[in-house]
This record gives C-alpha cells, sequence and structure tokens, in this order.
C-alpha cells in the first residue's frame, strides 16, 4: 500500500489488488478528514513520511470526490505462473 501512494500505481495480481483497494479507499476516506485522531491511525500502518504525503498531497485531491479513488487495469496473465496481472492506480 505504500508504493501504491508513493508512486501512484503499482503492478501486481489481480487477487491482491482488490484486497488493497478495499484498504486503500479506507485510508484515504480516514485522511480526507483532516484530524490528528485519524492522522495516527494512519501511522499505526503506514511510515511517517507515507501518511504525511497521503494527508497533504492526495487526499485534498479526492476532497470532493465520494468514493472510488482507485482503478483496476488488467494487463494479461504472468508467463511464469499464469496468475492474471493488473495494473492499480490513484484516479486523477
Amino acid at each position: 500500500m505504500s508504493s501504491l501512494f508513493l508512486h501512484g500505481k503499482i503492478k501486481t495480481t489481480e487477487a491482491k489488488a482488490k484486497e488493497l483497494r478495499s484498504i486503500a479507499e479506507k485510508f484515504i476516506t480516514r485522511a480526507k478528514d483532516n484530524r490528528m485522531s485519524n492522522e495516527r491511525l494512519l501511522a499505526k500502518s503506514l511510515s511517517l513520511p507515507i501518511v504525511k504525503k497521503l494527508v497533504e498531497e492526495i487526499a485534498p485531491i479526492y476532497s470532493t470526490r465520494p468514493g472510488g479513488y482507485t482503478r483496476i487495469t488488467k494487463i494479461g496473465p504472468r508467463k511464469s505462473d499464469s496468475a492474471n496481472m493488473v495494473i492499480i492506480e490513484l484516479v486523477k
């Protein structure tokens, strides 16, 4: 999740992306409500530089958006084990 917030998009398996989507959207919703208690809850799961970026840069972008902060795009199976690969990214 830190890589998603740091880089804006990551390449991963479909199963991991679906799990990551639900958690990341909850974190962004919590960061939109800019209170110290929310920052402390986020800091339990993320490093402080990531929390700072989430609260100061990412959350203000989505201040008027009610949800749907991420997008999953399928890119086909991985050659080694045929796992379905996707790109999960933050919607701008």
